[in-house]
């Protein structure tokens, strides 16, 4: 079978891809330094321990698996922490990369899936973003995306790697067999820490600012289904073993979900009611941030049919229910 070199694939995102990858003929190693990462995600293909940071261990790799393309999803990701600490993030987030795409070329392997974000285009207000607009991101994780992809674009003038791009905002959900989902050691994610509130594993949600200029004075964002995003990306492998040029796609519903909305179809989905604390805004926050997809739904067929609320608060419920305390032990 073909072996795709997953980065990052014991992450919340990585994880799911490794389940598609597997379930779509393909062998997926992740490669982790399971610093954000959890082991027991690793369960649809083989697992090596390594940094990115460790060029003679990412080289190692490449020679025992030789994998066609590379799936990369390691990153640190908090923006917060960017802010405050951004030497680390550039050292991880682009010195990684960078040892990743010499090792690959080094190996032979020219293809790469990227996933980056939204956080490039830094804060444009009440508009759907696409793939044209400007990227001009205001934090130092979406400035270390922004650089990864103009490194790719280089690697692809002087070395002929091809590449998907992936930008992204919010993602929400877990597999629906339950086998995995979304655990985080800080969680900052809403449905997560929502689903700790309702379940008394926190006292309470905090809303961050309830004055926005939008129907419910709360912040609007885009969520994407786990499942149908990291289906978009083996739709963007097939894309380049298709033998096509490299390509950037967004992937969001073009439409967005208020905190409070959030909230009330949590509470439906449960049952439960959700225990919040209105807190003041958080410095930066943007009021309203969509992402359009028309591109990868006619060029990549891609449809997120499972990114509707309801859908993502259900499956992360019940992997939450089942699954979840095991994290916290």
């Amino acid at each position: 079978m073909t072996t795709i070199l997953v980065t990052g694939g014991a992450g919340y995102i990585g994880s799911h891809a490794c389940k598609v990858l597997a379930s779509a003929g393909y062998t997926p190693v992740t490669y982790d330094n399971l610093g954000t990462g959890w082991r027991d995600a690793v369960r649809f293909g083989p697992f090596e321990h390594g940094d990115l940071l460790d060029r003679a261990r990412l080289d190692e790799v490449f020679a025992t698996w030789r994998p066609s393309a590379v799936m990369h999803f390691a990153a640190l990701s908090l923006v917060g922490d960017s802010m405050k600490d951004p030497a680390t993030f550039w050292r991880a987030n682009v010195g990684g990369s960078l040892n990743l795409l010499e090792a690959a070329v080094a190996a032979g392997c020219r293809k790469i899936v990227f996933s980056s974000t939204c956080a490039t285009y830094g804060d444009h207000d009440g508009v759907i973003l696409d793939e044209n607009t400007p990227q001009q991101p205001i934090n130092a994780y979406g400035a270390t995306k922004r650089a990864i992809e103009d490194m790719i674009g280089n690697f692809g003038q002087a070395h002929g790697v091809r590449s998907v791009i992936f930008r992204y905002f919010n993602v929400a959900g877990a597999d629906p067999e339950g086998e995995i989902g979304e655990f985080h050691q800080p969680e900052t994610h809403l449905i997560p820490l929502m689903l700790d509130a309702i379940d008394g594993k926190r006292s309470a949600l905090t809303i961050f600012g309830t004055d926005y200029d939008t129907p419910d004075g709360t912040c609007i964002r885009d969520y994407v289904h786990v499942m149908d995003l990291v289906e978009a990306h083996v739709l963007g492998l097939k894309w380049l073993e298709d033998g096509k040029a490299s390509r950037v796609f967004c992937l969001g519903t073009g439409s967005g979900f208020s905190v409070r909305e959030v909230i009330a179809e949590s509470g439906r989905v449960t049952n439960r009611e959700v225990p919040v604390i209105e807190g003041d805004r958080r410095p930066g926050d943007a009021v309203q941030l969509v992402s359009g997809s028309r591109r990868a739904t006619e060029e990549l067929g891609w449809r997120p049919e499972r990114s509707t609320m309801g859908a993502m608060v259900a499956d992360a419920w019940r992997w939450h229910q089942n699954h979840g305390a095991h994290f916290r032990e």
